[in-house]
């Protein structure tokens, strides 16, 4: 099962909801719910789209790799290496999203959380406030910096309540697919004839990011 903020240590089917976009400048979500802790791969499939597939040999609730599943992306490619994809759930306008969280950002979270207790509480949280600089003129030179000092607790109000007593678990949202379903699934993104593969059935089956 997916994990409660205070245990996670720091690392499908479509979802119906919508994934948070980073904003250049000041960013503000609040956390909910659990994390899902994985690692995913990039495939390259049809027309250059890069498909994720979740890493197998990861588990989400000891969050280590102990390859007790094959993992057959491993098998496809041994060269490709798997990366860092946490995934939570936050309230951003109203509305909750998906948020694809930065491994730099979350440890910054991490440890803001020593002192300012668990964002994700109802009561005693704080809102995630941070800023998204560009470094430089390349699409991944980009820095996350947590503004501590505007993380102040809040308590959620009634409409957030709302929503987060509706929520489900990330390991709803992301199901963990068996190793036979990603065998498949990777064998139809290999077929010769990449003509066949149908864009939406591929879409409704992985967590497109």
């Amino acid at each position: 099962m997916a994990l409660s903020f205070n245990k996670s240590k720091g690392a499908a089917q479509k979802s119906s909801l919508t994934t948070y976009s980073y904003q250049d400048g000041d960013n503000s979500v609040r956390l909910v719910g659990d994390i899902l802790a994985r690692y995913v791969y990039w495939v390259t499939g049809e027309n250059d789209k890069n498909i994720p597939l979740e890493c197998l040999s990861f588990d989400r609730n000891e969050e280590r790799f102990n390859n007790k599943e094959k993992d057959w992306v491993r098998e496809y490619y041994p060269d490709l290496k798997c990366g860092w994809s946490y995934v939570m759930q936050c309230i951003h306008n109203g509305e909750v999203k998906i948020i694809n969280l930065k491994k730099k950002l979350w440890e910054q979270i991490l440890t803001a959380a020593e002192d300012l207790g668990d964002p994700t509480d109802a009561e005693a949280g704080w809102d995630v406030k941070f800023k998204r600089v560009k470094t430089g003129p390349l699409p991944y030179n980009v820095e996350y910096q947590l503004q501590v000092l505007k993380c102040k607790p809040r308590a959620l109000d009634d409409d957030e309540v709302e929503l987060v007593a509706s929520l489900k678990s990330m390991d709803d949202v992301m199901p963990r697919p068996t190793p036979d379903a990603q065998k498949e699934l990777l064998d139809r993104v290999r077929q010769a004839d990449t003509n066949e593969i149908d864009d939406e059935a591929l879409d409704a089956e992985f967590a497109i990011s």
